[in-house]
């Protein structure tokens, strides 16, 4: 089985969140699938098999198979558009979280996602206790987001990664309003085995409405202030959020299984 290695949400080898794509002929063993995650360590291994439409696509963390993720989708459609079906423009994706539409124009790949619908929840002592510093308001959904007062209090974050596993959201994100970019996130997901995700397009499914909301804006430039980096441009349309980057190849290789 092939497996590549992209830095996707970059254009710049070693920046953005890594991920490795294997496209079998046909499923493989959950089992197997998630022992090539785990061995590979990276937040997401997506596994992509074509079908008449398209191809289905799952995803793995190092620990389980998680039901949506946005950096393997264009991690995964850059392998298929660049070394697959190099005539394509367009992809369609079968998944967990619906139909996932994906096109490119030039190198930039764009992915149209589902938004998630905002749900105020109560900043707790136990949120700020976990991130570690005061959170200004809390929105909810499959992922928990923290609104914080300034932009370095991103950049500086020093989450109690044992608090944050303890919550009963996956992916825990903190943004603030950006001063170079609209907005600026970093996510953490230690209950999935990652204690910080470099970039994280499945979150930006929250992100996107949250500051599209409270800015009066439909388009955003947002920046993930992992120790990677990473710059998605997002923009709100009829309930979807669509969310636009680039990927660099960094390896390809022969699995022996």
């Amino acid at each position: 089985m092939k497996q590549y290695l992209v830095d996707a949400f970059t254009s710049r080898l070693f920046h953005g969140n890594q991920a490795a794509v294997c496209v079998p002929d046909c499923w493989p063993e959950d089992e197997l699938m998630l022992q090539i995650a785990a061995e590979n360590n990276l937040s997401e291994t997506a596994f992509a098999v074509k079908t008449p439409r398209g191809y289905q696509i799952r995803w793995f963390t190092p620990r389980s198979e998680i039901d949506f993720c946005g950096h393997a989708t264009l991690a995964a459609a850059y392998v298929i558009f660049n070394f697959l079906e190099t005539e394509l423009t367009q992809l369609r994706f079968e998944s967990k979280a619906g139909e996932l539409i994906v096109t490119r124009c030039g190198e930039l790949i764009t992915l149209n996602f589902p938004a998630y619908p905002l749900h105020a929840t109560a900043v707790t002592d136990d949120l700020s206790a976990a991130v570690g510093v005061r959170v200004k308001e809390a929105c909810a959904a499959r992922d928990l987001l923290l609104v914080l007062e300034r932009e370095e209090q991103v950049l500086n974050l020093r989450p109690d990664f044992a608090r944050l596993a303890a919550l009963r959201w996956p992916i825990i994100a903190v943004t603030a309003q950006g001063r170079d970019y609209d907005c600026v996130s970093r996510c953490f997901a230690p209950s999935l085995g990652i204690n910080e995700d470099p970039v994280t397009g499945s979150t930006h499914c929250l992100i996107t409405p949250y500051w599209c909301r409270t800015l009066g804006r439909s388009a955003l430039k947002c920046y993930q202030a992992s120790t990677r980096g990473g710059v998605l441009h997002t923009r709100l349309e009829q309930g979807r959020v669509i969310i636009s980057g680039q990927a660099v190849l960094f390896a390809q290789s022969e699995l022996m299984v």
